[in-house]
């Protein structure tokens, strides 16, 4: 009894996953964008924090090892942290006119 019962699910489970879902509307693709850009951004402020407290670990190391009386190699230079500012959200495109 229960072997046909399981087949008869796994069948309705499969036929469930070939059904096609309907096309995100407008709207739908528009927060989907806001929301890639929203953390696209946040990525971008954690590469800042990231790279401003690598500065201040390497600041420190020199600093002590300098007055330890430590050898140490020349810093490797690296690009400036860039600070991506606020976010700014993107202007909705304006909504296409009606024809009377």
């Amino acid at each position: 009894m229960k072997k046909p019962l399981i087949l008869l699910a796994a069948l309705t489970l499969a036929g469930a996953s070939w059904a096609k879902l309907p096309a995100p509307s407008d709207e739908a693709k528009a927060k989907a964008a806001e929301t890639a850009a929203k953390t696209a951004h946040g990525d971008k402020i954690g590469a800042y924090q990231l790279c401003k407290s690598r500065e201040k670990v390497a600041a420190h190391y020199y600093k002590t090892a300098k007055a330890s009386g430590k050898t140490t190699n020349p810093p490797v230079a690296t690009p400036a942290c860039v600070d991506p500012g606020a976010y700014v959200a993107a202007a909705p495109a304006p909504a296409p006119a009606k024809k009377s």
